[in-house]
């Protein structure tokens, strides 16, 4: 009998590979926030303060005291957990209020709580294609998307990035089963969003349903802040299912499906990543509807992050410094290699900036990247500081020059 491969040695030789490539991932603690600001635990033990610029608090709710008074009335309330799956025990009257919230500022018929965006999108695609199906994505989906359709049975196929015709050459390849045409709303690596009226057009024709993770995009874009589906006008006809996260403009927990109710009544009944686990505690979800709420009606929020938006890239200009193409809150620094992307990311930390630097296989190999990302509760002094900071960590790379920005 062969012998087989030992795990701890295969690990231990994958971690010196990463290390070799300068891609070791090592976790940030951090032990307290004060609005964008994050008491962060060096490798070394000890803490600093750092300003922010990594994270997708887009809005600034995360902190804000009426999310995080609605979380704690509904914790002493309803206590710390939901003591089941939706489906058995754990459906509260506070997760049906979120639900129906979201289906009614997104004006679709029906809506569905997931414990994470992972999860609701690993339920769409296995719940909806099987053997004989087929998923065509965009080559920078996000991972839970690629990672879906393969555990889903499907033929996966990808076509280039935001390219709307090769999304069409690729359902004609697979003529037989369901199609379903899967796309991020706005990239999270690149910030830029997808052409979805195009998109749209291809699935009518192709006879294949249109799924759109609008993670980066809802509360940010559109009217209302509905999200890139809205903003591109867009109908529950056009565009069956969409993803919302909690997590990023809306600074809490889990995430929500939304659009058809058929769909949705199915995935309810039949979604593993639904049936199986427990639902997220009642506390989280009042956490989420306030947030929600002020998403909502305070447009406010939107316009200042826009107006930072725009602040950043005009400073950015000026400075030298080659942004990728974004008017969204994720604003990247092309950087290449992965050496140049942790050189400035450290020189940045050094002066009290949190950049993280983004590196394979989070992007495609030569494509190292720091990814600065926005948010309304920054202030204008410290967009302006940061673009400083930017451009001093470029000029002190040594005999490095840091490449043009171009699309992957």
């Amino acid at each position: 009998m062969p012998e087989r491969p030992d795990l701890r040695t295969r690990a231990r030789d994958a971690r010196d590979a990463r290390t070799q490539a300068q891609a070791r991932r090592v976790r940030r603690t951090i032990t307290r926030r004060d609005g964008m600001r994050c008491e962060v635990r060096d490798v070394d033990g000890g803490l600093r303060w750092l300003l922010n610029f990594c994270g997708n608090d887009y809005l600034g709710l995360a902190s804000h005291f009426q999310v995080s008074g609605a979380l704690q009335d509904a914790a002493a309330l309803h206590g710390a957990g939901s003591g089941g799956s939706h489906l058995v025990s754990g459906h509260h009257a506070l997760h049906d209020a979120l639900e129906r919230e979201i289906a009614d500022w997104l004006q679709v018929p029906a809506a569905l709580l997931f414990g994470s965006g992972f999860s609701a999108n690993l339920a769409v695609l296995q719940g909806l294609l099987g053997d004989g199906d087929a998923c065509v994505q965009d080559r920078l989906n996000h991972a839970s998307l690629i990672d879906a359709a393969r555990l889903a049975g499907c033929r996966l196929r990808r076509y280039p990035h935001a390219d709307a015709q090769g999304a069409l050459r690729q359902l004609r390849t697979v003529p037989e089963g369901a199609a379903m045409l899967a796309t991020d709303g706005v990239f999270s690596m690149d910030g830029d969003v997808a052409p979805l009226r195009e998109l749209a057009i291809v699935a009518r024709v192709q006879q294949a349903l249109l799924y759109v993770d609008d993670a980066h995009g809802v509360g940010v874009l559109g009217p209302d802040g509905r999200g890139s589906v809205a903003d591109a006008r867009l109908d529950t006809d056009a565009a069956p299912l969409q993803l919302v996260t909690l997590g990023k403009a809306l600074g809490g927990c889990g995430a929500v499906l939304a659009g058809d109710a058929d769909l949705i009544g199915h995935l309810a009944e039949t979604a593993r990543p639904y049936l199986y686990t427990t639902a997220l505690p009642p506390a989280v979800a009042a956490a989420a509807l306030a947030a929600v709420r002020i998403a909502r009606h305070e447009h406010w929020r939107r316009e200042r992050l826009a107006a930072l938006v725009q602040r950043f890239r005009a400073r950015a200009q000026r400075c030298g410094l080659d942004l990728m193409a974004s008017d969204t809150p994720i604003q990247p620094l092309y950087c290449g290699d992965n050496a140049t992307a942790l050189a400035m990311s450290r020189a940045l930390e050094a002066i009290g900036f949190w950049v993280a630097a983004i590196r394979p296989p989070t992007v495609p190999d030569g494509q190292a990247r720091l990814r600065v990302t926005l948010s309304a509760a920054h202030a204008d002094a410290d967009v302006d500081a940061l673009v400083d900071a930017l451009a001093a960590a470029r000029d002190a790379l040594p005999h490095v020059a840091v490449p043009a920005a171009s699309t992957p």
